[in-house]
């Protein structure tokens, strides 16, 4: 079988005055940043959530000890 390929110009789907046109480059940014926010997000839901500051501070801790197996006493 022979593959038939016709050489077609470039911007063959629009005219090139529609490419140059202002309402058509606005178009295409919105486009090129709505693509960028959605891989953005879609990055950020894939990586795991980081805890760094709450690791650190001592804003979540208790001041007893309220376990059912309680430890030794705080100093």
């Amino acid at each position: 079988m022979m593959a038939v390929v016709a050489v077609l110009p470039i911007g063959v789907l629009f005219p090139e005055s529609i490419l140059h046109a202002n309402s058509f480059k606005l178009l295409a940014t919105f486009v090129a940043l709505n693509t960028l926010m959605y891989a953005t997000l879609a990055v950020l839901k894939v990586l795991p959530k980081g805890y760094a500051l709450s690791s650190s501070s001592g804003l979540n801790r208790r001041a007893q000890n309220r376990s059912i197996y309680p430890g030794p006493p705080a100093p």
